[in-house]
């Protein structure tokens, strides 16, 4: 069992480990890399990296581009589309996402818990919309975005502790990282039923984001309208997201034919 060592101080670590450790080294910010470059990111050894890149290019997690470089392949978005969580919501809220992003051509926003992480499950960018850095499979802080205060005021308490234990990442000059007032915003979100996240994120967005209930009435998800600063108000921004939120949360818990 020679090969399935890992070289240098690490603890020996099985096959599957070292597989996910390369597929992790792939980011939004590096989503091509040379052998080399994911041998540095995922810190395992050239030669072991070379090995592994042949069995995941052959079942399709990656494959290699006309320039030598790795990227993400399709067999592992096929795979990933599958989930559950993710699939089964995106599909029932869709076509509320839409109406939404008709009515208002802003950006449009579907995000689940995962952790003490925002991960976005469907974005629709409406025409002329503010800029946003959020993507479909991409994650987030929850303390700053208005899907995250949603998501993060309906969490356990155990999960909230540890999300305003920090460090808490400031985005712009108005991100609040002060733990207090972040307490003061969740509490305003569970009386409201209703996250307000303004100029967190960029200097010329605000977000208003309401939650998605499951059957049990638990918030399963959150979904956001994101518009330029100055544009409208949060409070008229508000009634449209949570009556989208409450017809999604309707379609979660109606059985399908």
């Amino acid at each position: 069992m020679k090969d399935s060592l890992v070289r240098g101080p690490q603890r020996p670590r099985p096959v599957l480990g070292r597989a996910l450790q390369i597929l992790g080294a792939f980011s939004a910010n590096c989503p091509e890399m040379t052998l080399s470059e994911l041998s540095r990111r995922s810190g395992l050894p050239v030669s072991t990296v070379h090995r592994m890149l042949g069995e995941l290019v052959a079942w399709g997690a990656l494959e290699r581009a006309d320039n030598g470089c790795y990227r993400i392949g399709l067999r592992l978005w096929e795979v990933a589309s599958l989930a559950p969580r993710g699939q089964g919501l995106r599909e029932r809220a869709l076509p509320f996402l839409e109406d939404l992003s008709q009515i208002t051509r802003e950006n449009v926003q579907l995000a689940v818990r995962e952790g003490t992480e925002v991960v976005f499950v469907e974005r629709i960018a409406g025409s002329g919309a503010v800029p946003v850095l959020t993507r479909v499979g991409g994650r987030f802080a929850l303390t700053a975005t208005g899907v995250g205060l949603v998501l993060l005021a309906h969490a356990p308490t155990e999960v909230q502790e540890q999300a305003l234990a920090g460090p808490l990442k400031r985005f712009t000059p108005s991100t609040v990282t002060d733990p207090r007032v972040l307490r003061r915003m969740l509490a305003e979100t569970r009386t409201n039923g209703h996250a307000v996240s303004d100029r967190q994120v960029t200097m010329d967005a605000l977000s208003v984001a309401a939650p998605v209930r499951g059957g049990n009435g638990a918030v399963i998800a959150a979904v956001s309208l994101v518009v330029r600063h100055g544009s409208t108000s949060a409070h008229a921004l508000a009634r449209l997201v949570s009556t989208s939120a409450r017809a999604i949360s309707r379609a979660m818990t109606t059985p399908q034919v």
